[in-house]
């Protein structure tokens, strides 16, 4: 239930049973029936012997008759009950009349004067309950433009730089911010200042925000971390508002770090949304910029930001004297991937077979997020299999399960669905085997993962930045590949090979408009993609040439596709046997490992350095 609600019912509770305490003290008869008599009628009473205890409570008298009534009565201030009745020729220690005197204190005098102030204390308990709720609307409304950014003092972080790797350059570039506001004395001997900002660019999963934290370890100053989104709000002013209030702390900090993630949220080229010049997120920006780099210039605060979109950020944000640097951070190398899996291998029991060399050669193009998911989905998988140690089998699941989900086994599929998903897949990995600008096949399954009924998995043998034309028409031919099987054996097509031809197309679209790779059209490009801001995706896309050449670029698509479709075809007719041998062997296992590619397809015909992803279906 919520606390809030709770309280809320509570306090609702109290004020109920006040009001009916309130109520039965002021109109309830007393207890017992007793009603009031004069004193007159007292003094008559005992002279006639009708009276048997009188109590006396201060000036109030309670008279309790010898016939089992209770009267009440008062007396004046001051005067003696036993004096009263000797007036009267009445002798108290002569009769049977017996005077009891209550004491004027103690708890009974206590609670009656807490029943009496019952009401002053209602009424000012819900003026109390008032006043409190009035003053938390008014903190919340002073605190709506207060910095939410979170601070961090010395080493609070346990992140450092020795818990990053795959981005040495990165990490030489940020040690230096970090030596500068620990050494600033070495750096302004030699008249060098201080950079204003760092921006950490690169793909998601790359590190930007772990490295940010291994800066916050490392720097031993006040780090203040805020998002880019916590900005922005529906009111024009509160992000300009939250702005000032964070360098102000910063600024009551210096020396200091802000770290502001996915600055992209309010760092937009201005002028390209909705709103114009009044738009909150353009204010927001605006109030950056002047903090980053306006007329207070001798203040030691850094700012470090990290995105994924550069190429959106307003230029104002990214000229010298506000961001100085910009830090690269691409997904790593062979050697970066080693280096990853070895730090996020740290305190896990590994097998002595297990080479996160080989595990770092399968995994072209993972980002470090990625291979920090897949040793853990290792990890996850040998405790689910109740082993005590990481095997190579929990690594290579782990990155099957990365790339194309965990396995489907209990998923019904019929025996010629079975036979066509064989068929498809060893005619990609045959004619990836068998183009000598392919990559080596590095495992092939039947087992359907995720949405797909099987996949063929390639492993280049080495990192690469430039793919050739021969490459990326080896790539269309195998891509092809399981299509062109299906119509050599069936003499049919199934939707198998949708993701395929989509793929294909791709490719064969980006050689003829974007890489210049037409022989008849020449080296330029055709269309220039604009994003549409305030829809926040690259949704259109201009055209700079006529209609002639768009017929022209549909023929080159549709020439290089046919081409490569050409090649599959050869290559699967010649070699007609392996493909069977192929898919027997996946009808009877399933599943064909690196280590049993030479076995099942002979030896591999010389390989040029090429590349061609892997085809999932």
């Amino acid at each position: 239930m919520n606390p809030r609600l709770m309280r809320n019912s509570f306090i609702y509770l109290l004020i109920i049973v006040a009001v009916l305490a309130i109520f039965f003290t002021l109109f309830s008869n007393p207890l017992g029936g007793s009603s009031e008599i004069p004193i007159s009628e007292v003094v008559n009473m005992a002279a006639r012997g009708d009276v048997e205890l009188i109590e006396v409570s201060r000036d109030s008298l309670t008279i309790f008759a010898t016939s089992g009534e209770t009267f009440t009565s008062r007396k004046e201030e001051g005067s003696s009950m036993v004096k009263i009745l000797k007036k009267a020729g009445i002798d108290p220690l002569a009769s049977d009349v017996q005077i009891q005197v209550k004491g004027s204190g103690g708890l009974g005098s206590l609670f009656g004067i807490l029943i009496n102030f019952l009401p002053l204390i209602f009424f000012g308990a819900i003026l109390l309950f008032m006043m409190r709720q009035a003053q938390g609307s008014s903190n919340q409304t002073f605190s709506f433009g207060r910095s939410r950014a979170k601070m961090f003092v010395g080493n609070g972080p346990s992140v450092s730089f020795s818990d990053v790797a795959g981005v040495q350059e990165a990490k030489e570039e940020l040690q230096e911010v970090v030596e500068f506001l620990k050494f600033p004395e070495r750096f302004l001997s030699l008249g060098a200042k201080i950079p204003k900002g760092v921006l950490l660019v690169g793909p998601p999963g790359t590190g930007k925000t772990l490295l940010s934290r291994a800066v916050a370890g490392e720097a031993g100053v006040p780090f203040f971390s805020i998002s880019g989104s916590e900005f922005v709000e529906m009111f024009v002013g509160v992000g300009a508002a939250r702005v000032r209030d964070l360098f102000d702390q910063a600024k009551r900090n210096a020396p200091c770090i802000v770290f502001v993630d996915e600055i992209d949220a309010v760092g937009r080229h201005r002028g390209a949304g909705l709103g114009g010049g009044h738009d909150e997120r353009e204010q927001t920006l605006n109030q950056i910029l002047v903090e980053m780099d306006g007329f207070d210039v001798n203040v030691n605060v850094i700012v470090l930001a990290a995105t994924n979109r550069p190429d959106i950020l307003d230029p104002a944000l990214l000229r010298p004297g506000r961001f100085d640097r910009r830090v690269v951070l691409d997904n790593p190398d062979i050697k970066g991937r080693t280096e990853i899996l070895n730090v996020h291998s740290k305190g896990k029991p590994l097998a002595e077979d297990v080479s996160l060399e080989r595990v770092a050669r399968q995994t072209v193009g993972f980002s470090g997020a990625d291979l920090a998911n897949l040793v853990n989905e290792a990890a996850i998988l040998a405790a689910r299999r109740n082993k005590t140690i990481i095997t190579p089998d929990e690594f290579a699941e782990s990155i099957d399960r990365v790339i194309a989900g965990p396995e489907r086994k209990s998923r019904v599929v019929s025996e010629r669905e079975k036979e066509i998903t064989a068929y498809h897949e060893a005619g990609h990995a045959l004619v990836g085997f068998l183009l000598p600008d392919a990559d080596p096949v590095a495992k092939i399954s039947i087992i359907s993962r995720g949405a797909m009924g099987g996949y063929t998995r390639f492993s280049p043998e080495e990192d690469r930045n430039l793919v050739s034309k021969k490459q990326l028409e080896a790539q269309l031919a195998v891509a092809l590949g399981g299509r062109t099987a299906e119509e050599l054996i069936f003499n049919e097509i199934t939707t198998g090979a949708s993701n395929d031809l989509d793929q294909a197309t791709h490719i064969a679209r980006n050689m003829v408009t974007r890489l210049g790779m037409s022989k008849k059209l020449g080296p330029r490009t055709f269309g220039k993609r604009e994003e549409l801001v305030f829809l926040g995706r690259d949704l259109h896309e201009q055209r700079d040439y006529s209609d002639q050449i768009a017929e022209e670029i549909d023929d080159e698509v549709h020439a290089l596709i046919g081409a490569a479709h050409k090649i599959a075809t050869e290559q699967l007719t010649a070699n007609r046997d392996k493909l069977d041998k192929i898919a027997k062997y996946l009808l009877e296992y399933e599943t064909i490992e690196e280590d049993q590619i030479e076995e099942v397809f002979g030896p591999r015909p010389p390989q040029a350095n090429g590349a061609a992803p892997s085809s999932d279906d």
